[in-house]
């Protein structure tokens, strides 16, 4: 399992737009604090593309997005996991997650994902809600491994919700 940060890394909140001053921006989503963590089921890896947040991932570049996933038989499914991270006193910390599934044949250049659910799970990752129970074990196992060799303060740092869901005490 290759755990090695390919890109770059998690966004870390910048200068809140909606900080009480009522001027342009005001209501705005700010996506500074969400990066997204790409998981590859077959390999095990996981690593971060920026590039996903405007459906620009390695994964997705070239194929045609459809909406009904029986049109792609043969494909792999991959996660996107939208990861938002806040600060607290103690330091930066993991605060919401939101998994999502991109099922893609690379060789027929054919791809499925839900926009909804993508927007939904997205959105709740902000909210600090974690969801990660749409994923097989393994890949919550190959996320939170990643996200604790990752940062470890932020793993420490982060809810036991969000660590017991990906890797629960034996």
């Amino acid at each position: 399992m290759n755990n090695k940060s390919q890109g770059t890394g998690f966004n870390i909140i910048k200068n809140d737009s909606t900080d009480g001053h009522g001027g342009y921006g005001v209501g705005a989503i700010s996506l500074n604090n969400v990066s997204p963590v790409m998981i590859d089921t077959e390999t095990r890896e996981a690593f971060i593309d920026m590039g996903a947040l405007h459906a620009r991932s390695k994964i997705e570049k070239g194929i045609k997005m459809l909406t009904n996933r029986d049109e792609v038989p043969n494909g792999k499914t991959y996660w996107v996991v939208w990861v938002t991270v806040h600060r607290k006193q103690e330091g930066p910390y993991y605060h919401g997650l939101g998994a999502c599934e991109l099922f893609i044949d690379s060789e027929a250049r054919r791809g499925y994902k839900s926009m909804p659910e993508h927007v939904n799970n997205m959105d709740r990752s902000l909210k600090g809600r974690v969801i990660v129970n749409n994923m097989d074990e393994q890949s919550r196992l190959v996320l939170g491994e990643f996200l604790k060799n990752f940062n470890q303060e932020m793993w420490d740092n982060s809810a036991e919700e969000l660590k017991n869901a990906l890797l629960p005490e034996k």
